[in-house]
């Protein structure tokens, strides 16, 4: 799973800039920490923001991104998407452009546990904002560069999501100050070094945004049978160009991503609403239990049901 070296000659940091990014960090765990003490893990009263503490290790599990900023105030969680992976922790933030089907995982413990949040971020408004910015002078994004990604946090970055967790205190300010945030957040976010691949989503006429109208329907009706061609006209892109350009965001065909998202969902039906293998695999779209055996073994590393008794196990 790729990594960058966090340390800290890599980001060309002085000694003081380290403190305050220090100081934020802390300030956003301490307020999650608060907000957590009387309330569970998810979303929050601020719209788009969710915030997560885990004192035990995740075991792999499926998680459905949606475009978003996620910042870990203390310890680190790793993504696969397909067969890349990620990595983040308090130094590096993850940024996904695009709703991708992944497998997550935390190392964590009373001692070390992992607080983190996720910021999601609107495609409208990114359109928006970049009308208004001069992208000419920001890095493009390379072809083959996938819809999620990880970069270092900043210190006006840090700043800004922090006082967005902060309002988790004052609820009277959300409804006016949560909005200026967010899109403050989608401005450092759009700007940075990371950016281009939101550039490149948000933009209507760019390939990204058509490959993203090709996920959305995917995501609407993966128990459907695939057809390429309606896909492509989904999309409004030609066969060859859609397989490329899908494949470079998503490191996956459209097959492939179709068989993740009906495997992340029979996961979820199991253990959610506690249907069997067989049952799960036909409301997923699967003709063949066979099949959906091998595909699923191949994804979570066991077979359906010891893979559900496995994860409950480790919630009990």
């Amino acid at each position: 799973m790729r990594r960058a070296s966090l340390a800290n000659s890599d980001f060309g940091r002085s000694e003081q800039e380290n403190q305050r990014l220090t100081s934020l960090r802390q300030n956003i765990e301490a307020n999650i920490v608060r907000y957590l003490a009387a309330a569970s893990d998810g979303p929050t009263p601020v719209p788009g923001l969710g915030v997560a503490r885990l004192r035990s290790p995740l075991a792999p599990t499926t998680y459905l991104y949606e475009p978003s900023l996620c910042i870990s105030a203390r310890g680190a969680k790793r993504v696969l998407l397909g067969d890349q992976g990620f990595v983040y922790d308090e130094n590096r933030f993850l940024l996904t452009a695009v709703g991708l089907p992944t497998v997550i995982a935390v190392d964590a413990s009373p001692r070390n546990p992992y607080v983190g949040l996720q910021v999601l971020l609107d495609l409208e408004l990114a359109r928006d904002m970049i009308a208004g910015m001069d992208t000419n002078r920001l890095d493009t994004a390379q072809s083959a560069d996938p819809g999620i990604a990880t970069g270092p946090v900043t210190e006006e970055l840090l700043d800004a999501v922090g006082r967005l967790v902060k309002l988790l205190d004052t609820p009277r300010d959300i409804p006016i100050l949560a909005a200026l945030l967010q899109r403050e957040i989608l401005y450092r976010v759009l700007s940075g070094p990371q950016g281009s691949r939101l550039r490149q989503i948000a933009r209507l006429d760019s390939q990204g945004h058509r490959v993203a109208k090709a996920i959305a329907w995917l995501r609407a009706n993966f128990a459907r049978k695939l057809r390429i061609k309606e896909l492509a006209r989904v999309s409004g892109m030609g066969l060859s160009t859609l397989h490329r350009h899908f494949h470079e965001l998503t490191t996956m065909s459209p097959l492939q991503f179709q068989k993740q998202l009906r495997l992340h969902e029979a996961r979820r039906l199991m253990l959610a609403e506690r249907l069997d293998a067989g049952s799960s695999a036909l409301r997923v779209g699967y003709e063949s239990a066979a099949q959906f055996s091998r595909d699923y073994r191949r994804l979570f590393g066991q077979p359906p049901m010891r893979d559900i008794r496995s994860l409950q196990a480790d919630n009990t």
